[in-house]
């Protein structure tokens, strides 16, 4: 006798078919992604990340400070006046 279950829900088609794609990319398929989601949330307690609402310019941001983008200076004077004209 198997000790697994079957769990079943509804999502949106894109959203399957989006989320198969990325852990295919990862080597896995989607009953094993949704496992590690459920055994990271016991081991976190609750969600094992954190929900939030970013703004879109934060979401931005983040990325170019990321990928190294965008200005640099070689003094604080420099940013300053940068802020100040932005």
């Amino acid at each position: 006798m198997s000790d697994t279950t079957t769990v079943s829900f509804r999502t949106d088609r894109k959203v399957k078919e989006e989320a198969k794609a990325l852990y295919e990319s990862m080597g896995m398929d989607l009953s094993t992604a949704i496992n590690v989601f459920l055994r990271q949330s016991i081991r976190d307690n609750g969600m094992p990340f954190k929900i939030t609402r970013e703004p879109a310019e934060s979401i931005a941001a983040r990325r170019q400070a990321d990928a190294h983008e965008g200005r640099s200076f070689t003094s604080s004077e420099d940013l300053m006046k940068d802020l100040m004209h932005a």
